[in-house]
């Protein structure tokens, strides 16, 4: 059994997540942006389709990448160093999520979960207020590549990725590990483990440590400033 929150409701402890499917925690009604936001504090986010209650989740292990394991194949950063794409962050957030929500998401070791209409909602909301970001990636004048997540204390939350054209999301998550050097954001969640991720340095973590690191990170649940829309000319 999994708790049923209720508005007001508190999380479970992670500790009461399943292993079986792992680490499904609790369901509620809304996805709401406070609830995203003490939810994402705390390790925890939501995942589910179209037609089912919101499912929020805490796997063990996390896939998590240290922007410093970032692997960076010679092809990669022979087009990054050609700026074959254009970089830019927060110009077409509703873009992004768009086609994170209709485009497949790559290589995946478990099926995609639609980004329904009340989680583009929140997240929209949650770009207004100053936490969710999109990092996008730019050719010939089209969005061809993109992901978006949350930024909080000093941890960006990876929510979902898409590409149009070969590398396309490989380069934006490229920039977001170097706007998360630049920022001192030592950690950045990718959620749950896939071979496509794990190609790119990002290695699974045990849920207890992953929790530690996040409340050795996360001070406050207020906005981090500092993301200023626009072109993105250095990423390598």
């Amino acid at each position: 059994m999994i708790a049923w929150l209720r508005i007001g409701d508190a999380f479970p402890p992670l500790e009461q997540a399943l292993a079986e499917p792992n680490g499904l925690l609790a369901a509620s009604r809304d996805v709401t942006p406070e609830r995203v936001i003490d939810a994402y504090r705390q390790g925890i986010f939501p995942w589910y389709s179209d037609g089912q209650p919101v499912l929020w989740w805490s796997p063990d292990p996390r896939m998590v990448l240290y922007p410093g394991e970032f692997r960076c194949a010679r092809s990669l950063a022979r087009r990054i160093r050609r700026r074959e794409f254009d970089v830019r962050i927060d110009t077409a957030f509703d873009a992004v999520i768009e086609a994170c929500a209709t485009l497949p998401r790559g290589d995946s070791d478990r099926a995609d979960t639609w980004i329904t209409p009340a989680m583009q909602d929140a997240y929209r909301a949650l770009h207004r207020l100053g936490y969710a970001h999109s990092v996008e990636a730019w050719q010939g004048g089209e969005l061809v590549g993109g992901l978006y997540g949350l930024a909080m204390g000093r941890v960006f939350f990876g929510e979902s990725m898409f590409t149009r054209v070969s590398d396309a999301s490989k380069v934006a998550l490229a920039a977001l590990v170097s706007v998360a050097r630049r920022r001192d954001i030592p950690l950045i969640d990718c959620q749950q483990q896939t071979r496509h991720l794990a190609s790119l340095g990002a290695r699974p973590l045990p849920r207890e440590r992953f929790a530690r690191e996040l409340g050795q990170l996360i001070h406050s649940t207020a906005a981090p400033g500092g993301w200023t829309p626009g072109a993105l000319p250095e990423y390598a």
